[in-house]
């Protein structure tokens, strides 16, 4: 697969495992996982796990602090590249309620005053 179309989990993933200064079966040996399959998700071959737990496993291997900007993202980005809300997100009602008013916003379709009003007071509780 072409770099360019490497999925951003695995990309992320792959940056996180380099600045720790782990090889790929150093990283695997932590992890408790296959090289082979750690690699496809590098490359994009594979998707993300999609069990919290599998994913809790490499950051823990990655010596990531839980609640960190690099753990919250990799969360993230295993959420986007499985076509998913993080569940963090999916857990805040009041959060979720106002989804549909950010989606069109992002998609520059225009949502109404108040949905906007909506999403900035989220924004600033945040």
């Amino acid at each position: 697969m072409n770099r360019k179309h490497k999925n951003k989990f695995g990309t992320f993933l792959e940056e996180l495992r380099i600045k720790k200064g782990l090889t790929l079966r150093e990283f695997c040996k932590k992890a408790e996982c296959d090289p082979a399959n750690i690699s496809r998700i590098e490359r994009g071959i594979f998707p993300p796990p999609k069990k919290h737990e599998i994913l809790e496993k490499y950051v823990i291997a990655l010596g990531l602090e839980k609640g960190c900007d690099d753990w919250i993202q990799f969360f993230d980005y295993a959420a986007a590249d499985q076509g998913i809300i993080p569940s963090d997100i999916m857990k805040d009602s009041e959060l979720v309620k106002i989804l549909p008013a950010f989606f069109r916003t992002i998609r520059n379709q225009k949502p109404t005053e108040a949905e906007l009003d909506k999403i900035v007071d989220k924004l600033k509780q945040l």
